[in-house]
């Protein structure tokens, strides 16, 4: 039995079962030559990954039109020969003909102005990694061996990894690298499962199959524990179900303190299942709908007809309103179907409004269907990553343009939508006066606002305890952001992952918060700190903690916080 401490939780819970241990294979190709007389047995090698593949692949088909437009591409002769002619013409091995003909059918692809077209290139690649493992004798990768309930190791987890495995099948997560503020983290927190992020020596440690005991609210993963820790570890188990059960059978009671302050608490959504899941729980708005997850789980750029429906959809299920933020892409999140330019600094790269602007037909599409379902409840539109006001008049624009079309077709929507911005950047928070008389409201995304404030890389492990946004420079931050909304008699969100700390609710109750928004699974709690405080003892700690010059003092005087 072993036990590695974790100082960062990423969400919180208890979990016991067998690690499913991700392990990432080789797939570049071998680069030697081979002599003319084995150029038929290297041709077989291929037709025996193409037999392989298709065997696959037939069945994948039978439900899927991904798979089964895969199953043509591995059949197609134009592949065929473009693989022989390079092992019996250029006399290189079959693995890297294979590469070098995938390369050039993707480049073509790629290359094509028709946007269908160009996801097709996306579906070449995607193939000749299944024909390159087949090659490599690797049976499985990834996530296809996962057909019973695991606890997920893994070096790290990309967002393309999280919607690609079946979640049904998850009972936690632990990550070598990524902080709290990771794709993978935002994930556990929605599906309230637990996990630690940021384990050092994790693979080295933990084995597959081994039995794991994942701890996520005491920071700890017991490997192989023994008979009598597995027993006081279920019974810790459910008692702490007993607690989470107690505390979302108050969960549909409003966000009222002691002295009759109410303040919003919304959830952060990334599609219709959690929009359900959050009203069956009695939240009755949604603070951050990540329109991203729309374009991620897809095999092309979603239509405006099939984001409208969902759009509708999720405005239908809010009682109250619905924050939809438009195309956040880029950075750690990519398109299976799209395919990005290399950057060496990609959080400071091509993404969010920056694509949207660019790529216009695409944000036209999101926009007018954004509208349409605005006739269907209380929608309201965010921009992410805002800048500048150049941007901010840009964006809006193209908003107008829409609202025009949509008006000369006849078709309804709110021609008063709400329109605000995530304030996440530095530029952002040192215009936030100027923004403050432009837009409806603001959005804080503490995610991204620590990382960039602090110059940390909320990723690195390195310099992890270096990421705290109970940093003076942060709550000095938050605390402008919102003193500059109420100026303007805007209201002011936060829908980073700061606004689920329950060591946070108290700061930014007493800094004059309006809406609080997280993962489903944070609410109850938050609302059950809210509506046990008082607003004015919560603002004048929240006053002497944005006063003070150290993370630790912020962080003591909270600590002392008292009714």
């Amino acid at each position: 039995m072993k036990t590695i401490l974790v100082e960062k939780t990423a969400s919180k819970g208890l979990a016991m079962g067998k690690a499913f241990v991700v392990q990432r294979h080789n797939l570049k190709a071998d680069t030697y030559r081979i002599k003319p007389e084995d150029a038929d047995a290297e041709v077989a090698k291929y037709q025996n990954a193409v037999l392989d593949a298709s065997t696959q692949l037939e069945e994948l088909a039978k439900t899927s039109d991904i798979f089964a437009a895969h199953l043509e591409i591995v059949k197609d002769p134009a592949l065929y020969d473009g693989v022989s002619s390079k092992i019996k013409s250029e006399y290189q091995n079959v693995q890297l003909a294979l590469e070098n003909t995938i390369e050039e059918f993707a480049a073509i692809f790629d290359s094509m102005e028709d946007e269908y077209m160009r996801e097709r290139g996306a579906d070449i690649k995607d193939v000749g990694v299944r024909l390159m493992r087949s090659l490599k004798g690797i049976i499985q990768d990834g996530f296809e061996g996962i057909n019973d309930k695991v606890i997920l190791v893994a070096e790290d987890l990309t967002p393309s990894d999280t919607s690609s495995m079946n979640l049904d099948y998850i009972l936690g997560f632990v990550t070598e690298l990524g902080g709290v503020t990771s794709h993978v983290s935002i994930i556990a927190r929605n599906m309230e499962l637990p996990a630690l992020v940021g384990v050092k020596e994790l693979m080295e440690k933990v084995k597959h199959g081994d039995y794991l005991i994942l701890d996520a609210s005491g920071g700890k993963i017991i490997i192989n524990p023994d008979e009598e820790t597995i027993h006081k570890y279920a019974v810790l188990k459910e008692e702490y179900q007993m607690r989470k059960k107690e505390l979302e059978e108050l969960s549909s009671l409003p966000a009222t303190t002691l002295d009759g302050r109410t303040v919003k608490v919304y959830a952060n959504v990334g599609n219709l299942e959690d929009v359900r899941k959050a009203a069956e729980r009695g939240i009755e708005g949604i603070g951050l709908f990540r329109s991203e997850f729309l374009y991620m789980e897809n095999t092309h750029f979603p239509t405006e007809e099939e984001q409208f429906e969902v759009y509708k959809q999720a405005a239908t299920l809010c009682p109250k309103e619905l924050i939809i933020r438009t195309l956040d892409i880029g950075g750690d999140k990519s398109l299976p179907y799209y395919t990005f330019e290399h950057e060496e600094n990609p959080f400071l790269g091509w993404r969010a409004i920056r694509i949207s602007l660019d790529l216009e037909d695409v944000f036209k599409s999101q926009l007018r269907a954004i509208l349409r379902a605005s006739a269907f409840g209380t929608v309201k539109i965010m921009y992410p990553m805002i800048i500048s006001m150049e941007e901010l008049s840009k964006a809006n624009a193209i908003l107008t343009e829409c609202k025009n079309e949509l008006s000369k077709e006849g078709i309804a929507y709110d021609p008063n939508i709400k329109v605000g911005i995530m304030v996440e950047t530095p530029a952002a928070l040192l215009c936030i006066e100027n923004f403050a008389k432009h837009v409806d409201f603001f959005s804080i995304g503490t995610n991204d606002l620590t990382q960039y404030v602090l110059a940390v890389d909320r990723g690195n492990k390195k310099i992890a305890k270096l990421y705290d946004a109970f940093h003076p420079a942060v709550v000095q931050s938050i605390k402008r952001i919102i003193d500059a909304g109420h100026a303007q008699g805007i209201e002011v969100g936060m829908c980073g992952e700061f606004a689920g700390d329950e060591n946070a609710a108290i700061l930014l109750l007493g800094l004059g918060l309006d809406e609080f928004s997280m993962s489903i699974g944070a609410t109850a709690n938050i609302k059950n700190i809210i509506r046990n405080s008082s607003y004015q003892k919560a603002k004048e700690y929240a006053n002497k903690a944005a006063s003070v010059y150290t993370t630790q003092e912020v962080k003591d005087i909270l600590s002392q916080y008292r009714v």
